[in-house]
């Protein structure tokens, strides 16, 4: 376990969370406002693979992890924590039907805390403008817009917010 909320638990990605994690990254309504495309069955083991892989590596900055609830350890999504230049840049998805329940302000409130344990001075994060409900979210824990940009990838206006811990 990385960190856990009321009820849900942080924890590494393992190869039995294959499944759900396609369900997650196949999902064109979850992958509307985020970089990446839909990829295939082999395609999300591929990547899934790669994910697990990361946490033996040496100088790893970019941390993929499970949610679960702790109710019946059902995978829910996924939390980010990637070091972006020089920012270090948080991120989550869940699967669309688990959307609604307020597990992102809780994971994100989870979030907050775990990174300043962590002795992280600033956390950042990226949401596309048409996503109001992940933008209110940040705002609820008053990250503050740094920054509005059209973005490379998925060529849509975004807003950086970030938040000094």
């Amino acid at each position: 376990m990385i960190f856990e909320t009321q009820r849900l638990i942080v924890r590494k990605l393992i190869l039995a969370d294959l499944i759900a994690f396609h369900n997650l990254e196949s999902n064109p309504n979850v992958l509307k406002y985020a970089t990446g495309e839909i990829k295939s069955f082999k395609e999300n083991e591929k990547e899934l693979n790669s994910l697990i892989a990361k946490y033996n590596s040496i100088n790893n900055n970019f941390w993929i992890y499970a949610i679960v609830r702790k109710l019946d350890e059902e995978f829910i999504g996924t939390v980010a924590l990637v070091k972006d230049n020089l920012d270090d840049e948080i991120g989550y998805r869940f699967i669309e039907k688990f959307w609604g329940f307020g597990f992102a302000s809780e994971i994100c409130e989870a979030l907050i805390l775990y990174c300043k344990t962590i002795g992280v001075k600033k956390i950042v994060a990226s949401v596309v403008d048409e996503n109001i409900a992940s933008a209110k979210v940040l705002e609820k824990f008053n990250f503050k817009t740094v920054n509005k940009f059209i973005s490379d990838d998925i060529q849509l206006p975004e807003t950086k917010y970030e938040l000094i811990l």
